[in-house]
């Protein structure tokens, strides 16, 4: 019975820990402190040099919740990233998680060596622990400071960040298994380089489509698509890392073939993911910190504090700019993109795994590992927003969105039934502008249900729902959210083929002969884009108005308040493609059709 207990009390501690670091992430977001600083304290607050005097040294048990909540977190961003957005960063993106993860490496190598007094593999190895960096803490730390970053900046960091920790992950092992064997041969570094990026990219393709065709074809109990859909990225990492290739790489491009293909109840799947990773997240630092030993930090505390020093100033900032040298990045993008190679849970995760070998100076790498992500949080993490502000990548703040309510409907994929209260200052209740491909379908107001036609007039303070796109979903907010204020076109821009987004089709169509529809006639130019687009407008968005093309030429209160007309005698042939763009070409339109975005 004694030994019952013991687990029942285990049971208990362990769950009064991870509701600790719940509860203290409300603080944390109150108080603008990083939010996994306040986990690895409660940990180490729990642990044998605190007050909680838990003596936990299970290094395989934190390998093992650090492995499957990694995976869950890679898996989760990859859910989440839209293939367009990160298309056209692609390339920067990952030559910063190979190239640049390897830089950082060897750059931050011979500082470890001198001020650790290590041999150059250990050093090295070292280097390749903290070298990438964190995507849990770059996006929750961007999430919970309210920024807004320009959207190569932040699209460039989001894909570095998911594709870095396959690389670093793959050279520790290397440098791990080189110091316990006592040789290796450059050959086979290649090709388990090689085994591990492409069987990972394989596995990761196909099981992404299997968990595609199974969400869709098998008819699950309303509530099991999202564990379904987790522990299927559970056995995709499991059955890769079986197969030597990348699990890490693996599940997060499985993340990214599902999460770009429309699935049953994506919905909740996301929601239950986002939640799991939450989880994933405190158990895995509160575990990292029950692992750290303040005493045994004494001797290694100084020359840690330098590696972390250097690793910021000097050798990520080599690394970002000697890799953005090929590609249109200015100079503040580049400092913003260095500062913010925030180093997170994967560094001590790694530091961990020379500890599993039992390697001579494990606990060394570890309490290294610990110090720069302590002293990255504190200094980086604090410092993101007004760094951000600073270097000019970040966006005005825009409202909060509204409280969109979305729900799959059974028995089809292509529609989800979206609601939305309406408000008074709305583009929809001011203007009565829907997209095209939305349809309103019922109103609730005061606690009945209506058809929008025995609803009609809306008024403010009802719900209304509308069919809609699942991919598309998220571009209605912009029409129920408050209207910004627009400034007046700049009269300078105005000519024979630009002109202001007021005036009507119709008076458009007067001037240069163009037919447009009767319900489109009395549509501004501001509204047109507004009801045909897929997206709010951009500057250079495009739309066709018979034989002539108009063109976003300013935008002002998230409005088009400038357009340009491009008249069919102004087509131009294009310019023939260099042989790199025909061949970046060719591989963005084999990936579209294999990927299905």
């Amino acid at each position: 019975m004694a030994s019952l207990d013991s687990f029942s009390i285990a049971i208990l501690l362990g769950a009064v820990l991870v509701m600790a670091g719940i509860l203290s992430s409300l603080l944390a977001l109150r108080f603008g402190a990083p939010l996994l600083l306040v986990f690895l304290a409660i940990g180490m607050l729990a642990g044998d040099a605190g007050p909680g005097q838990l003596q936990f040294n299970d290094v395989g048990t934190t390998y093992l919740v650090g492995s499957v909540a990694l995976a869950l977190i890679l898996f989760d961003g990859g859910l989440k990233t839209r293939f367009a957005s990160i298309r056209t960063v692609l390339a920067p993106s990952v030559v910063l998680a190979t190239v640049g993860v390897l830089l950082t490496a060897l750059i931050t190598a011979p500082f470890a060596k001198y001020a650790l007094d290590l041999n150059w593999t250990e050093s090295l190895l070292v280097g390749a622990v903290v070298a990438s960096t964190d995507a849990a803490a770059v996006f929750l730390l961007v999430h919970t400071q309210g920024l807004r970053l320009r959207p190569r900046v932040g699209a460039t960091l989001e894909a570095e960040s998911g594709t870095n920790d396959p690389f670093a992950i793959f050279l520790t092992l290397m440098l791990v298994e080189y110091i316990s064997l006592g040789s290796s041969s450059p050959g086979h570094v290649v090709m388990e380089f090689l085994q591990e990026a492409v069987l990972g990219a394989v596995v990761g393709f196909f099981g992404g489509r299997l968990v595609v065709i199974g969400l869709n074809k098998v008819a699950l109990p309303q509530g099991l698509h999202a564990p379904f859909v987790t522990t299927a990225a559970l056995v995709i990492f499991g059955g890769s890392q079986i197969m030597h290739a990348s699990g890490f790489l693996a599940v997060y491009l499985a993340g990214i073939i599902i999460g770009n293909r429309p699935t049953r109840a994506h919905n909740s799947v996301v929601a239950f993911l986002d939640a799991a990773t939450w989880l994933a997240q405190i158990v895995m630092f509160v575990l990292l910190g029950l692992l750290v030993s303040p005493s045994r930090l004494g001797s290694s505390v100084l020359p840690a504090i330098g590696v972390s020093f250097v690793l910021m100033l000097v050798a990520r900032p080599i690394a970002v700019f000697v890799c953005l040298a090929p590609f249109r990045f200015n100079w503040r993008e580049k400092i913003f993109i260095a500062w913010t190679g925030l180093r997170g849970a994967v560094a001590i995760f790694l530091a961990s795994i020379p500890m599993l070998v039992g390697l001579s100076k494990a606990y060394l790498y570890f309490d290294v590992a610990f110090v720069v992500v302590i002293i990255s949080l504190l200094l980086q993490g604090w410092t993101l927003a007004p760094a951000a502000r600073k270097l000019h990548v970040a966006l005005p703040r825009a409202e909060r969105g509204p409280r969109r309510v979305e729900l799959d409907l059974p028995g089809q994929l292509e529609q989800q039934l979206v609601g939305y209260p309406v408000r008074p200052k709305s583009l929809y209740f001011r203007r009565g502008l829907i997209p095209s491909w939305s349809k309103p379908t019922l109103v609730i107001r005061k606690q009945s249900i209506l058809t929008p036609v025995e609803a009609d007039p809306i008024a403010p303070g009802d719900y209304i729902y509308l069919l809609a796109p699942p991919e598309k979903a998220e571009a209605l907010d912009r029409f129920f959210v408050d209207m910004q204020p627009s400034s007046e076109p700049d009269p300078h821009l105005l000519g024979d083929f630009m002109v202001s987004g007021e005036h009507t089709l119709a008076e458009l169509a007067e001037i240069y002969g163009v037919t447009a529809s009767e319900d489109d006639s009395k549509l501004t130019l501001a509204d047109y884009f507004d009801v045909h687009l897929d997206r709010a407008p951009k500057e250079g968005a495009e739309l066709a108005l018979g034989e002539i093309v108009l063109v976003a030429r300013s935008i002002s209160g998230g409005r088009v308040n400038v357009v340009g007309l491009r008249l069919p005698e102004d087509d131009e042939t294009p310019a023939p493609l260099t042989r790199s763009q025909a061949l970046r070409k060719k591989l963005a339109e084999l990936w579209t059709s294999v990927a299905g975005v």
